[in-house]
């Protein structure tokens, strides 16, 4: 089925090889595409590739692709759950841990996953009925890897911030359990205490590994760089550049994710409030990195507007991460072009 790339979806499958304008070659017969190769289709021009039948087109218009998971990811991701889950317990009893113990928890996380690249469908297919903050504890060290990763950091350092991001919430161990699962609004005493888990993971994790820079992620991951965050206030020059980092992923997987007090937020509208942090809370460079990876993603995607319309998304736009182009029926629609419409949902 001849069909032109901007109607291509994540999830077809090429039928012929593809090749640019000079020759060179792009893609081979049998590839199952994703967002990245439909961008990478975009910039060498590609007009039309030929697909295998999708079948009922109408079917196809309502399905959402599958994220696909392998028994051997889902195995690894419910390793590093039970390992964290581990870790509060022994730190809540006051006792240390080991390195070896944190690595072979956590290693196979990284190795399993780190060819992927639909991350926003990837942590929605991962789902755990444990408890909210060891799925987020693993997500923070998985989302912390990939932008070390994106960052062009080498395997072994996006390792140790993965595993920074996969330790930072350990003081949490220390803070009341009721506390961390009150449904309702903190008082300012009981905020006082949750904000003491970034001292208790720093002196957990100085003890248990000396450490340093994975201690100071676990005190500064809620530091901010215009000094509104907590516990020392500390502003941009102060803060470790791992920290920065995990602080990213960190606010990326708390949005995204329900909590006892607070329901998850759509997707978009989580890139968008980080892209608004950017602007004197977050890390403007590393903000900008994660955005631009993650963006893509949202090709093929379901896509609701303010003004009552639905349509595919089927190119981003460069210029503007949230107005990309969208084709709705048989027309395509290019949002960089209408100030006064937007994307108001993403369907995952």
């Amino acid at each position: 089925m001849l069909i032109h790339v901007l109607q291509l979806i994540a999830g077809d499958k090429l039928i012929s090889d593809t090749y640019n304008a000079v020759g060179l070659h792009l893609l081979s017969s049998g590839t199952v595409v994703d967002a990245n190769d439909i961008l990478m289709l975009n910039r060498h021009n590609i007009e039309y590739v030929d697909i295998m039948p999708r079948g009922n087109a109408d079917q196809e218009e309502d399905e959402p692709v599958r994220h696909p998971i392998s028994a051997v990811q889902a195995h690894s991701f419910q390793h590093a759950i039970n390992g964290v889950k581990q870790l509060f317990q022994y730190t809540a009893l006051g006792e240390t841990f080991a390195d070896d113990f944190v690595e072979s928890a956590c290693n196979p996380l990284f190795q399993n996953f780190q060819d992927e690249k639909d991350v926003v469908s990837l942590l929605l297919s991962l789902n755990s009925q444990d408890d909210y903050t060891y799925q987020h504890s693993v997500q923070v060290g998985m989302l912390s890897y990939y932008i070390a990763k994106w960052m062009d950091k080498s395997e072994k350092e996006a390792r140790h911030i993965g595993k920074a991001g996969y330790l930072h919430d350990l003081g949490k161990s220390k803070v009341d359990q009721h506390i961390l699962q009150k449904p309702g609004k903190l008082t300012n005493d009981e905020f006082d205490e949750i904000k003491k888990h970034t001292i208790y993971g720093y002196e957990i994790i100085r003890d248990s590994l000396q450490d340093n820079a994975l201690a100071l992620v676990a005190l500064q991951h809620h530091e901010r760089w215009d000094g509104s965050g907590y516990p020392l206030r500390r502003t941009k020059t102060e803060i470790h550049s791992y920290s920065n980092i995990v602080a990213v992923a960190d606010v990326y997987s708390a949005m995204i994710s329900d909590r006892v007090y607070q329901q998850k937020r759509d997707l978009l509208f989580v890139l968008k409030e980080l892209h608004r942090m950017s602007f004197g809370q977050l890390d403007p460079k590393i903000t900008q990195v994660f955005i631009r990876n993650m963006i893509p993603n949202f090709i093929g995607k379901k896509a609701s507007l303010n003004d009552g319309r639905t349509g595919t998304i089927v190119m981003t736009n460069p210029s503007d991460f949230f107005k990309p182009l969208i084709k709705i029926k048989n027309e395509f629609v290019d949002l960089s072009q209408l100030n006064n419409v937007e994307i108001t949902s993403i369907a995952m």
